[in-house]
């Protein structure tokens, strides 16, 4: 099978909404549209798709971070393969291309954050090296209120 890693386009928004769909996650086309814009144009931000035969079949998405309390790095921000193309490789090749951002940007480390329950998610990354170092929760206060 023949897979093309390139960089995530605004004429992708659509597939990209309806993989995102697949994670669980409800987001208009439109929003989308404005996230690829929005990622494309920061430096320190970027999405590839992975393409077979002119179809988009998974993406990744990752930012270039700076906290105050640690050295920056590197964030997996979300990844997904359609359900039709899973176990095929096409993750460990957009995990690569991460991998190879990662080190552009001047970073010897990945790092990423997967919801509690995605516990085959979890055994796919441990797979592919990664090691878990700690749990956390994540809060949200709606600011209308």
């Amino acid at each position: 099978m023949n897979i093309i890693i390139r960089k995530a386009l605004p004429e992708d928004a659509a597939t990209i909404t309806m993989l995102t769909h697949q994670l669980g996650y409800s987001i208009s086309i439109e929003q989308t549209l404005q996230n690829i814009k929005a990622i494309t144009a920061n430096k320190d931000h970027t999405a590839f798709v992975a393409v077979h035969e002119k179809q988009v079949i998974g993406w990744i998405c990752l930012s270039y971070m700076i906290q105050l309390e640690s050295p920056p790095v590197c964030e997996l921000r979300g990844l997904v393969i359609d359900e039709g193309y899973r176990k095929m490789g096409i993750g460990k090749m957009l995990i690569n291309e991460a991998k190879r951002w990662s080190k552009e940007k001047g970073n010897d480390q990945l790092r990423l954050r997967c919801n509690a329950k995605r516990t085959e998610t979890h055994l796919f990354y441990k797979h592919l090296g990664f090691k878990e170092i700690k749990q956390q929760k994540v809060f949200v206060i709606d600011l209308d209120n």
